[in-house]
Formats: C-alpha cells, structure tokens, sequence
C-alpha cells in the first residue's frame, strides 16, 4: 500500500497565517537556452531541495530519471543539486541565499516572504503557470487561490488538514456511530464518544498531538468559528478565539477532558504517541491529514490488528454551520520558487512542467521502475521500497491517470485516504487569514501564546468560562489588539 507523507511531515504543513500578495506581474521572459533539443550542451538548473541529499543513491537515481525523461521530450537539460547544511531547512536555506548562492530551482518550507517580497528575487510563476498545460492541471481551486494571493509558491498538493478517523470495526459495534453519519450534531457526537469507549473498552475516545487543531476539524465550525476573523454586528472583524464561540467550544472541550472522554495527557502527547494510543487501542479516534497520511494510519492498523480494523475518517460536527478546519488561502506554506537571477527561467519552470506530465508524476509518485515498483501482468505493482518513497514535486493526484491500473493488493491510495480526499474536498471551506507583516510577527506570536495557554488551563479545568473575559483583556495586551486594528484594514 502506498505510504508518501510522513505523519511527521504532515505536522510541520500547519498554515503560515495568511492574505495578500506582494509585488507585480509579470511576463514569463525569454531565455537562453530555454528551447534547446537534444543536440548541444545540456542546460544546467541548479535545484536546491531539503529532499535530495546529493550523496543519496536515490537522489541520483531520481535525477538521472529526470534528466533522461526531459531529454526524450527535447529538453536537453543537466540538474545540479545544491547541497545545504545539516539543521533546520529554512534557516539553512535562508543562510545560502544570503550568501549570494542562488539556485535556479528553489524548493522552500518556510522562510520565503523575506525573499519573495522584502528582497524580491523570487519570480511571479503566474505567465508560466498560464503558458502550462500539466502544470495548471494539477492544481485545485485552493491551489489557484493560493496563487493569486501569492504568485512565488507552487505547491500542487492538497490543502492539509486533519480529519478524524476511526476503527470501522468499533465504529460497527455502537448504535450512535449511525445517527452520526446521518445527523452528526455536537450532541450526537457526545453520545457516540460515549459508546465507543464503553463499547471497545478504550481509555479515551479522542487524542491529539499537545493541541486542540485536531479537535477543532471536527467541532470548532460546528460552535461558529468559520474562519479566522468573524465579523460582529458592527461590521468590525474580531479574532474567532476571542468570542463567545470559542468560549462555548471551550466549555464543550473542558466537559470532554473532565469525563475522560478526551485524552488527560492530550497536552504532552507526541506524533508517535498519539499514534501508538490508537494503534493499541487506548483512544478510539485520531485525526490525520486527508489522504496519504490517512493511508498510513489505515495500512498501520490493519497490519496490527486485522483487516477488520480499517480505518474510516468521519464528518466535521453539524451546528451553526460545518466543516473541517478552515482552510487558509493566503499562500502556500512550502512549495518551488524560481530566482529572479537564473538565466535559464523557461527551462527551469519545464522541470516543473515535467513532473506535473504522466511521465514525471510516474515517476514522482512510484520512484524508479524495477526498485520502488514493477509491471507484473499488465499492473502496477508496488514494492516493499514505495513504502520509503514520496512524492517532491507533486502530491495532488488530481491529474495522476497512470496508463496502466494499479494491481488491487497495492493500490495507490487505500479506500479510506481516497474517502477522506473525497470527503475534505466536499466539506472545507476558504479562511479570511492573512499573512501578517513582519512588524506585527512578535505581537501575532506573543497573542497566540496566550490563546494557548490559555485554552490549555481552560479546558483541563485550571480555568473557567468566567475567566474568558480576563484573557481576552490579555490577549489585547500581549498584541492582539494592533493585530485586530489591522485584520479590519485589510478584510473587505
């Protein structure tokens, strides 16, 4: 079964906050070198990747994979990838740049704004995407938004956002999972909280990662908190954590915690704690990024428990409205950016192009035939090597159409991640953040650490609803009253 994301990996895509861009269009210029066949000298694009070690067997490999599958299209080209130091990537990264070594290729995870708009020598990728034809295929709505608002990013990827799951084979044995499914309310979401956990003799019904994000795709719309800004009755925005919508989720949360239906270590949890809790059996639901980490949790219980533990992901809560958490437009949080000072920007943007192509997503996705995948009676089939593999360029698999179907005991993507695609999909919707201006950056982060904080007290009953008032007098405090100030210049 094919496992591409990390859950890890998936921790780390949590939205930079978010709105419009900066900087003008332009056109996608004409370069030397750009519309070079198979004869000449290759053209070298330098690309720079947290995700290609250049001394890794599999590294060179991909490369060569790459440089020859361009070559067959007439796209004589040599990548050279630019090693970066050991560390955190966008520190690293931000360090080489500054020194003047400027790839033409540049894959950021944070870090970019700074070069992007403050230092401008990322260029705007909307020409090429328009001239494209795999490119612009591959990108969903959100992705097109994304774009408008800041045109530096490319990221065909789905938005990532957790979505609960459960055990089918538990969720079987209540009488409550049915009315869920069919009416699922704050109120029927308790009683089945109840139900599992009594019924499958689970410690807890619901654990997460040391946060509330996860609790929050499945109830937070469900109590009103639609997006980051909710606007009042004067027309003025405020932030959603500071109403009495949060307080309510709050109280909810704080009454789950208190009948031991929600995790009492949820604070101190890990990744891979939270994982081994609902692996063994000691929480009932998780919530995992839609699609590939979904496949991971389902191929991991299933091979723990038995093919009748399938996993299943759930609806968001139906109240003041629903959905899962919304998503953040504002940009993207990662993807690949070409310098303003390559020489060679057409031919960069056709490596993207490539790998957005059925070709370049073969291999992008599956890895090298013969090693991560073989063709055995007219099939797909994938090895025990496509369980270390992902996916660098594109992760959508929206425009995936391989010619050949995949063999049924190694399916791309197992029924449960296709359902939660499916499901997100049908059920998200676009937040109001914005992304905040770097004068304003201490003051965001400073009032987030007394929501946190304070959400944390509340909910595990060392505050109450009648503190709220009194924190939301301290998060002003701590910045969020100039944050709020500028949310109202910025929102239309």
């Amino acid at each position: 079964m094919r496992k591409v994301l990390l859950t890890g990996l998936a921790a780390t895509m949590l939205a930079a906050t978010a709105c419009s861009s900066g900087g003008g269009k332009s056109s996608a210029p004409e370069d030397k070198g750009s519309t070079n066949t198979n004869g000449g000298e290759p053209v070298t694009i330098r690309i720079v990747n947290k995700d290609f070690p250049p001394d890794d067997p599999n590294t060179q490999k991909f490369v060569k994979a790459i440089e020859d599958g361009m070559r067959e299209e007439g796209k004589n080209i040599k990548l050279e990838v630019v090693p970066v130091q050991s560390g955190t990537y966008s520190e690293k990264l931000g360090l080489l740049l500054q020194s003047g070594n400027i790839p033409d290729l540049i894959y950021f995870q944070g870090g970019d704004y700074q070069f992007a708009i403050t230092q401008q020598i990322l260029e705007d990728l909307t020409p090429y995407i328009e001239k494209s034809t795999y490119v612009k295929a591959t990108l969903s709505d959100l992705n097109k938004e994304r774009m408008k608002n800041y045109p530096y990013l490319l990221w065909p990827a789905p938005a990532t956002s957790p979505v609960p799951v459960v055990r089918q084979d538990w969720f079987d044995k209540t009488e409550s999972g049915k009315e869920v499914l069919a009416n699922p309310t704050i109120d029927n979401y308790y009683k089945f909280f109840k139900e599992v956990k009594e019924k499958n003799g689970a410690k807890f019904a619901y654990t997460t990662a040391g946060t509330l994000d996860e609790l929050d795709a499945m109830f937070g719309q469900a109590f009103g908190l639609t997006a980051t800004w909710i606007k009042g009755p004067d027309g003025k925005y405020v932030f959603g954590k500071t109403t009495s919508y949060e307080k309510d989720k709050l109280e909810f949360y704080a009454k789950l915690y208190k009948e031991g239906l929600l995790d009492p270590e949820f604070l101190t949890k890990k990744w891979d704690t939270k994982e081994k809790a609902f692996y063994d059996g000691q929480a009932a639901i998780i919530a995992g990024t839609q699609g590939n980490v979904i496949d991971i949790y389902n191929s991991k219980m299933t091979g723990q428990n038995g093919p009748s533990a399938k996993i299943m992901p759930l609806p968001p809560a139906k109240g003041k409205a629903q959905g899962y958490n919304p998503v953040d437009v504002s940009k993207e949080s990662r993807g690949f950016a070409i310098a303003k000072t390559s020489k060679n920007k057409d031919m960069a943007f056709a490596v993207l192009e490539f790998m957005a192509s059925p070709k370049g997503q073969m291999l992008d996705k599956l890895g090298i035939e013969g090693e991560q995948y073989v063709i055995e009676n007219g099939k797909i089939k994938l090895t025990e090597k496509a369980d270390a593999w992902e996916p660098r360029f594109v992760v959508s698999t929206r425009n995936f159409k391989p010619d050949l179907p995949f063999d049924p005991s190694t399916p791309y993507l197992s029924e449960p991640a296709q359902k939660s695609l499916e499901m997100f999909e049908q059920m998200s919707t676009k937040d109001n953040a914005f992304i905040i201006p770097p004068e304003l950056a201490s003051k965001w982060d400073a009032s987030l650490a007394v929501y946190k904080e304070f959400a944390a007290n509340m909910v595990t009953g060392k505050k109450t609803a009648a503190d709220f008032d009194q924190f939301v007098k301290d998060w002003n405090a701590a910045g969020g009253k100039e944050i709020t100030e500028y949310a109202n210049q910025v929102l239309k």
